[in-house]
């Protein structure tokens, strides 16, 4: 029987009220609701959709969702899924920015926040460890991931360019892998063309009218967003690692324990982790202009990173099996995850770095720009919560909320002690 919208409502919000854990966890809980319990979708049709997705820039959980309400209600149904996905993660962070803005300062809720870094180190390692035992399956993807990590390490080159970079490696070398594959049926009827310019103008509109009338730091938030839409393969981490280097780097909206704390943050919240976009976005707005400016940055983030996911989605969807099948395509994702290994493993150094030192040194070489630690500034505390963490998490096999809520606490005991 065919869902209702009302049916895709009430599913769809309940898996956005429950969707912590970051996509592992997304995923699982969608299998659960849309094939094991509601048979919405079948088993090899929710594999492929899963391929699909990860194949695609964005959020892949967002976009499953997205292609599960688009398969069995059409465009209304993508956008009640993918909307309701994402919707209650994004309040809860409007209200945590709010919070973070009035009483980050404070010296108790800083101590706080040092747990949560120590925390993010090991999510950000765990990130690193789980993604290379998938991806990292021969020696060259292990050395597509060493030279992406060298390249934004050592040489800060763009996050975009690596990407590229790995995706025609990939697509000119690595097809032979899967060149027995098979191609899939033929598509569904649609119009892709029609289809990608409705989306395109509805994505793109609203930044260049910003553009046009002058408002110079919602127009670069959008123009920034948009951008990181097109290339943010390998998920929030990977994501994270880009906006990092330019947020951080190139623009100074935010300061790297702002950026830290963000991802901490987020890591709290129900939708997808990309949500720290917004995080950064309204943070940015009310450093800037108070709490209408954070509204609307809010806002500009989440239309300039949400919006090209259904893009995607609505022209993609139709023609599943014939992509998924792809040889060439295959290997540029394989070559992409690989390169995301190594960018990811850039990110944790960089944390660890911010939380556990004071002062960081740089040798310079021609072009190569090499941070490295300078011991001195040891902080042993933020080590110690560190180290905390690690065996909460690597040894003990504690929850992501276990381990932010125990080394908050050991955090907040240090500081009164």
């Amino acid at each position: 029987m065919r869902p209702t919208a009302a049916d895709l409502v009430w599913v769809f919000g309940r898996i956005g009220l429950l969707s912590f854990g970051g996509p592992a966890a997304q995923i699982s809980l969608m299998h659960r609701e849309l094939v094991d319990r509601r048979h919405w979708l079948d088993e090899p049709t929710f594999l492929r959709a899963l391929s699909l997705c990860m194949l695609l820039p964005g959020p892949e959980a967002m976009q499953l969702a997205t292609y599960a309400g688009w398969r069995v209600r059409g465009v209304a149904g993508g956008l009640i899924a993918g909307g309701l996905f994402v919707l209650p993660g994004a309040l809860v962070i409007a209200v945590l920015v709010g919070l973070y803005a009035a009483y980050g300062d404070l010296p108790l809720v800083q101590a706080a926040f040092q747990g949560v870094k120590a925390t993010v180190i090991i999510i950000v390692l765990q990130a690193v460890r789980n993604l290379s035992r998938k991806a990292l399956t021969e020696p060259q993807l292990v050395a597509i991931a060493a030279v992406a990590f060298l390249c934004i390490f050592a040489l800060n080159l763009p996050f975009p360019l690596i990407i590229v970079a790995a995706a025609f490696w990939g697509y000119t070398t690595l097809a032979q892998a899967n060149q027995n594959s098979t191609v899939g049926a033929e598509p569904i009827l649609s119009r892709p063309i029609r289809t990608a310019a409705l989306w395109l103008f509805l994505w793109l509109a609203p930044i260049v009218a910003l553009t046009v009338s002058g408002q110079q730091l919602l127009s670069d938030l959008g123009w920034f967003f948009a951008r990181l839409a097109v290339v943010t393969f390998g998920g929030a981490y990977a994501v994270l690692a880009y906006m990092n280097q330019t947020v951080v780097g190139t623009y100074g909206w935010l300061t790297p324990d702002q950026m830290i704390d963000a991802l901490g943050l987020a890591e709290t919240t129900p939708g997808p982790l990309i949500l720290v976009t917004q995080f950064v976005a309204m943070l940015t707005g009310q450093v800037a202009g108070g709490a209408g400016m954070a509204a609307a940055a809010g806002a500009v983030a989440l239309w300039a990173t949400f919006v090209p996911c259904f893009l995607w989605i609505f022209v993609a969807a139709p023609y599943l099996d014939q992509i998924a099948c792809n040889p060439r395509l295959s290997g540029a994702m394989r070559a992409i995850t690989a390169a995301v290994v190594g960018v990811i493993l850039n990110l944790s150094v960089w944390f660890a770095f911010n939380t556990v030192l004071t002062e960081t040194s740089v040798l310079t070489w021609g072009p190569i720009s090499l941070p490295l630690p300078d011991v001195q500034t040891l902080d042993f505390g933020a080590l110690a919560l560190t180290c905390f963490a690690g065996l909460l998490i690597f040894r003990l096999k504690c929850g992501l909320g276990t381990t932010l809520a125990t080394t908050v606490v050991a955090s907040l005991l240090i500081h009164l002690l």
